[in-house]
């Protein structure tokens, strides 16, 4: 006999209400539950950044967490960085612009990291940013492209705060 409880989450501004186990991670709730399949599964021990999120505007690794854990809360995911479905956020225009992806699949997890890092650090240097990417494995860019693009994206941000 399983143990479930009742699980509601706002993801992206949009509320999930359901029955899950209480052992479904919150990685499996965002991509099988509301079907938001942006963020991914990688490593399932938290290493490789894959399938980080924002939760309550932080980041954290949604394969380390179990859905119980985010009830209540607001979640963010790659689906709901963009300010519309015809204009994306400057970060993600800076990661087109400036070739900060390959195969995608590190891009939701550093797209939110970068919105959190560069939130707390609008200015930040190169190593910084490297820094702050440090948890994040990408096995195909070489980052230096993401690094342009976060140093780009917080140009972008800084000189039209209102965008971010």
């Amino acid at each position: 006999m399983s143990d479930r409880r009742t699980v509601s989450v706002t993801i992206n501004g949009e509320t999930y209400e359901r029955e899950v186990e209480t052992r479904l991670t919150l990685a499996d709730f965002i991509r099988h539950e509301a079907l938001l399949t942006g963020t991914h599964v990688g490593c399932e021990h938290g290493v490789c950044g894959a399938c980080t999120i924002l939760l309550d505007g932080r980041t954290a690794r949604s394969c380390l967490m179990l859905a119980v854990q985010a009830h209540g809360r607001e979640l963010m995911t790659v689906e709901g960085i963009a300010p519309s479905e015809d204009e994306l956020h400057p970060l993600q225009q800076a990661f087109q612009d400036n070739h900060g992806l390959q195969c995608g699949f590190c891009t939701p997890g550093m797209l939110t990291t970068l919105l959190e890092f560069l939130g707390d650090n609008p200015d930040p240097t190169e190593r910084e940013v490297r820094e702050a990417i440090s948890g994040n494995l990408c096995r195909c860019t070489g980052y230096q492209g993401i690094v342009n693009a976060a140093l780009d994206a917080a140009r972008r941000l800084r000189e039209a705060p209102s965008a971010g």
